[in-house]
């Protein structure tokens, strides 16, 4: 059975910084594209970041270039999230997802997501 789960979130001041972690029982993560999403309440599900299998250059949406960093670690099987100088406008649910490749428009092709972990950024 997969299991994803992500942890790190939580309260931060504009201007901070925090690292998401995710981590996955039952798949190993460098098979898969990787990706973290966001939805914020009464918004749509966005796509944050991805990397392909292949480690290529990694997709940023363009609110977080220059911010934010995906990396992970294989032999820890986990995934992580460096955000750095947040904004109140970062504020959502941050999901992990493992898929086929980084489908980021629609999710479509990320079949293993997890329960999220809340970021909450207060001006």
């Amino acid at each position: 059975q997969v299991q994803v789960v992500e942890s790190g979130g939580g309260l931060v001041q504009a201007g901070g910084s925090l690292r998401l972690s995710c981590t996955a029982s039952g798949l190993s993560f460098a098979d898969y594209a990787v990706a973290w999403f966001r939805q914020a309440p009464g918004k749509v599900r966005e796509g944050v970041s991805c990397i392909s299998r292949s480690n290529g250059n990694p997709w940023y949406a363009d609110s977080v270039k220059g911010r934010f960093a995906i990396s992970r670690d294989n032999a820890k099987n986990t995934l992580y999230l460096q955000m750095n100088s947040l904004k109140p406008e970062d504020t959502a649910m941050y999901y992990c997802a493992a898929g086929t490749r980084c489908d980021v428009v629609t999710g479509r092709a990320f079949k293993y997501w997890g329960q999220g972990t809340q970021v909450t950024v207060s001006s």
